[in-house]
């Protein structure tokens, strides 16, 4: 049996605008289940979810690994598409309450599993961590909050040198070249409200800057790249094909922008096999290694570039060049002392915990994800 295709991407992320999470994107409320695992730091809850993802790989099916932007080796999530089936992280800051009790949703509180009174020991300093994380955190998302303010300055410069009319015929060009692929079927196409599916591609994370798009553009056969260094142009760019698509009757996958979340920076149309991404500060893509990839299209935004504009600002934009990696640079190493001070809280939990009780709790449960796998598909 062929082992099954590994999805990667971030739930939610440490962004301008503090923690922003995409968590309902996960899966659809009307899934088979929902296993919302509850508990604190360093009581299993990855783990259990990593070894059932695992499992269901092995097994064949498509798994989807949702990270941590806040810890590299952590999930918050594993969504198994084809059986409606997903194990979430429920808690802090992603909190998951149940919509459908019972019917979908269920809580596996690992709480049951620990010792309460080794842990009331550690309470005092349970709590002076915790607090210590959370103004961690904190002094991030403001370096985040300075950054934005230096790209919004960034942006205005490109704003006034950009010919948007010329911006607006790429965007033309694309929709019309992607919507030449659509099978002209009305009838088919409208039958159904389209879906559209929103998370992260790339985050800051206590390691830097990461992105799963290898994983994520994987088996795609046309990707349109939009270059340039008017980014935030960019963003506009692929939103607008987003949305566009969208009203074409299109199913899409619209991935957010690590930095400020309502960007957009790529959007996947799964049916046609079909990508828009941009240049993404920050991230080294090798496009010429994604594999079944058969056909670039580059789209330079700088085309529509007004250098004489450019060069009344130059040392503006230099300046804010210089800025804004310092900036987000900062806002990285607060996240990276937050995992410590989060590492240093987890050492409280774990010699409380009872993992050889956890683990027969995982395997029940992947015992019963199986019988889901075999009601559903044939």
């Amino acid at each position: 049996m062929a082992k099954g295709k590994l999805k990667k991407v971030f739930p939610g992320g440490n962004t301008c605008r503090g923690f922003f999470s995409y968590y309902d994107h996960i899966i659809e409320p009307n899934a088979t289940r929902i296993f919302s695992l509850k508990g604190g730091p360093g009581v299993g809850k990855s783990t259990f979810m990593r070894y059932i993802g695992e499992k269901m790989l092995d097994l064949g099916y498509d798994v989807e690994y949702h990270c941590c932007s806040s810890d590299n080796g952590s999930l918050d999530g594993v969504c198994i598409p084809a059986i409606g089936v997903a194990l979430l992280d429920g808690t802090s800051p992603h909190i998951v309450d149940p919509k459908n009790p019972g019917a979908v949703d269920e809580i596996i509180h690992l709480g049951d599993f620990w010792n309460e009174d080794k842990i009331v020991e550690n309470k005092a300093l349970i709590l002076k961590s915790n607090a210590r994380v959370g103004k961690l955190f904190k002094i991030a998302y403001n370096q985040l909050a300075e950054a934005k303010a230096i790209r919004n300055e960034l942006d205005s410069y490109y704003a006034e040198a950009i010919n948007m009319g010329g911006v607006n015929g790429i965007i033309h060009s694309i929709a019309e070249d992607i919507l030449e692929d659509v099978v002209e079927d009305d009838k088919l196409q409208f039958a159904k409200e389209p879906k559209d599916r929103h998370l992260f591609s790339t985050a800051f994370t206590p390691q830097g800057q990461a992105h799963y798009l290898d994983t994520i553009l994987h088996g795609l056969e046309k990707l349109y790249f939009i270059t340039g260094d008017a980014s935030t142009i960019g963003s506009e760019v692929v939103g607008t094909i987003a949305r566009a698509m969208h009203m074409h009757g299109m199913d899409t996958e619209v991935y957010h922008c690590a930095f400020e979340p309502t960007a957009v920076d790529v959007v996947v149309v799964p049916e046609l096999k079909i990508a828009v991404l941009k240049n993404i500060p920050g991230i080294d893509l090798k496009i010429q290694d994604l594999p079944g990839l058969k056909k670039v299209k580059i789209k330079d935004l700088n085309q529509h570039l007004d250098p004489d504009v450019l060069a009344v600002y130059g040392k503006e934009i230099q300046c804010c060049n210089e800025r804004l990696p310092s900036a987000i640079g900062r806002a990285i190493s607060y996240i990276a002392a937050a995992k410590a001070e989060h590492d240093v809280m987890e050492q409280y939990y774990v010699p409380a915990m009872d993992f050889e009780a956890i683990n027969a709790k995982r395997d029940e449960i992947l015992e019963r994800i199986l019988k889901y796998s075999k009601k559903l598909l044939p």
